[in-house]
This record gives C-alpha cells, structure tokens and sequence, in this order.
C-alpha cells in the first residue's frame, strides 16, 4: 500500500457537512460525485496533502443509510492507495484477510475500489484505492 488515499466520513445531510467542513479546514470541497450503484452521493475536500471524503446516502438501504442507522455519523473507512487493486487483493486474501469485492469495482474520484472485513481489520472497514487510468 502506497499512502492514505483518503478518509471517509458517513453524513446525514451533505449539504450541512459540506459547510460544515468548509469552515473546519478554510476552503470548499473540490468535487462532489453520486455512485448510483452505491446508493451514495460524495463530496471532496483535500487538506494539505490529504484527502477527506464524506458520504450521503441516497437509498435506504445502501451502505452508508445502514452504517448511520447503526452507528450515527462518523468516520466510515479508511482509504489506501495501491498500484495494482488485484495484486493487493490476492496478496491480502493470502493473508487471511476477507475481502468483500474479489472483482474491483467503480468507485467515487475516478478510482476501482474494493473492501476488506472490518472483522478482519480490528473493526475498520479498509479500502483499497486504484486511479483510473
């Protein structure tokens, strides 16, 4: 794994956060993006050298709806940059370590992601991050 590719934070309403966190780090998100098959809408904010996603969900039952539901607004996931997505998720399958996308898929911030257990990661759920090229 490279870096920190980003940090999510699961939010009931995008619109309160993104001014929310506009006064937090001085400056306005830089992207906003929906993954419809997610059932989630994205806002970007980069500070300094890092990146901060924050997630709305768009469906009741997607994802990010049910992660509220359960534990309230919060950090979601932590995302990793890696050079090869299918590498990695070999690499980490062989290390026991379950992995909920075996076949990266499309992701926000023109990225293939796929995910690793939280049971598996001391209850963090990890994402795994590949630019598009």
């Amino acid at each position: 794994m490279d870096k920190i590719e980003h940090i999510g934070i699961a939010v009931k309403d995008l619109e309160v956060s993104n001014k929310l966190f506009a006064s937090l780090f001085g400056e306005k998100h830089y992207k906003e993006e929906e993954v419809e098959s997610e059932g989630v809408k994205t806002s970007f904010f980069k500070t300094g050298p890092n990146k901060v996603e924050l997630l709305q969900a768009t469906k009741e039952d997607s994802p990010i709806a049910k992660f509220i539901d359960k534990k309230g607004e919060g950090i979601h996931h932590i995302a990793f940059a890696v050079a090869d997505i299918n590498v990695e998720i070999t690499r980490l399958k062989n290390e026991g370590f379950t992995v909920l996308n075996e076949t990266p898929k499309k992701g926000a911030d023109n990225k293939l992601v796929a995910f690793l257990h939280p049971k598996t990661t001391n209850g963090v759920l990890i994402e795994l991050c590949q630019e598009i090229e």
